[in-house]
């Protein structure tokens, strides 16, 4: 973790306040909350990054803070105070978990609440408390089951179990680290990036620092993408001179490796703008690939397709460790609503597959509803559809990652030594002949 600056200027912190009052009550999400703030632009990149440390270590933590708050206050801020919660989260963030001076925290987050007397005197009073006693109160915390919302814990110790919900939320508590996918010599980039390839052939550095920076970025011989997410693509085995047909493909990492991988990509998504970033990405990589904007759910090509991969939309939960975000704007209604948008693509996708025709299907979900239960109702529904075991696409000693139906799922826990993976489920489909 970056270690804060000692003295930030007022703004990085009041960008920081902005942005928080855009996700929690508003329901932004955090990277759209980031790209539309103006004023992260104007900072230094030392502050903007510090900015965005304390909003996304305070989302991070969200339930310790509030917890900590409570606990020094003698009855709860009233529903018009949100703009004083949320200094206090910043500030108690910033006291407890990110190691800034205490004489920083306070007076930059009683400077944010202006001139009321009142609250300039609350916050003051339970910001030096907590400059006091915060680390002594939180290492007493169930930090785990305190930052995971009362819904995820109950679904996630439902499908997983009390041992791996716990382990999952423990990796949320941790910043992920960088993952890239290079398109050649991974030995060589190792090197160049002060990384280390992980088991899955992705490579791995700790955060911090400009991507743009980096060595090679300029020259498009690696993207960054987590490992979990780099390996549904590979599912389709084989693929340099077919054509595969991307569904829902931007923001485009998965176009990538295809394109990379020899094969003729057809990119389809309904999101202009999303369309537009995955053909910057493209561009810079030196790849390319058929753009087409539609709606995968009514899209068809013209003429059956050999290779499929669906990258449904979803809840998401399975990136939390990346957008801590999460967790504080989906709800329980999300899944299910998901769950009828996953079915009517997959049934377009199955549709849409060539006799002997592979169709993978992956989410970054935790949810069994986004998952396994899709590819069950479909398989029910389409007897002309089996399963077949991802094992022979992924490589050697990945075995953990491999569910009893022989489906891929990944969990933030996996790979614990190595800073963990997102949460992804896929599955291989095969169109009987």
């Amino acid at each position: 973790m970056p270690a804060p600056p000692d003295k930030s200027p007022l703004t990085a912190r009041a960008a920081a306040l902005d942005i928080l009052g855009s996700v929690l009550p508003r329901g932004a999400a955090l990277d759209e909350a980031l790209a539309g703030h103006d004023g992260m632009g104007r900072l230094e990149a030392r502050d903007r990054a510090f900015a965005r440390l304390l909003i996304a270590t305070t989302l991070r933590r969200l339930g310790q803070i509030d917890a900590l708050i409570s606990h020094c206050l003698d009855r709860p801020l009233g529903r018009k105070s949100g703009r004083i919660q949320d200094i206090l989260r910043l500030g108690v963030c910033q006291l407890v978990f990110l190691a800034t001076p205490p004489h920083a925290a306070v007076d930059g987050a009683v400077a944010l609440v202006g001139k009321n007397r009142a609250y300039r005197g609350l916050v003051n009073a339970v910001l030096r408390r907590l400059a006091r006693e915060g680390a002594e109160l939180a290492q007493a915390q169930d930090a785990a089951r305190l930052n995971t919302p009362d819904w995820l814990w109950r679904r996630w110790r439902k499908a997983h179990g009390e041992t791996v919900t716990r382990a999952i939320a423990e990796a949320h508590l941790a910043d992920p680290p960088l993952d890239f996918t290079v398109k050649s010599d991974p030995e060589g980039w190792a090197a160049r990036l002060q990384a280390t390839i992980l088991p899955t052939g992705s490579l791995r550095r700790g955060a911090g620092g400009a991507v743009e920076g980096l060595d090679g970025y300029g020259d498009g011989a690696w993207w960054v993408q987590d490992a979990a997410a780099a390996l549904p693509a590979r599912l389709l085995g084989a693929v340099a001179g077919e054509t595969v047909i991307d569904l829902c493909a931007a923001p485009g990492g998965k176009t990538a490796q295809l394109a990379a991988a020899g094969a003729r990509v057809i990119a389809v998504d309904r999101d202009r703008a999303r369309l537009a970033r995955l053909e910057a990405n493209l561009d810079r990589l030196g790849l390319a690939c058929e753009i087409v904007q539609a709606d995968a759910a009514k899209w068809r090509p013209a003429r059956p397709a050999g290779f499929i991969l669906l990258d449904a939309p979803c809840s998401a939960t399975g990136t939390i460790r990346r957008h801590p975000d999460i967790p504080h704007l989906k709800q329980p209604g999300d899944i299910a609503r998901l769950a009828g948008l996953q079915d009517r693509l997959l049934e377009q996708a199955a549709a849409m597959l060539a006799p002997g025709g592979l169709l993978v299907y992956c989410v970054c979900s935790l949810e069994p509803e986004e998952g396994p239960e899709r590819i069950a109702a479909l398989l029910a529904a389409d007897p002309g559809l089996r399963r077949e075991s991802v094992a022979a696409t992924l490589p050697d000693g990945l075995g953990a990652l491999i569910n009893s139906d022989g489906d891929l799922r990944t969990l933030p826990c996996h790979l614990p030594d190595s800073g963990g993976l997102d949460g992804f489920y896929a599955a291989r489909l095969r169109r009987l002949a």
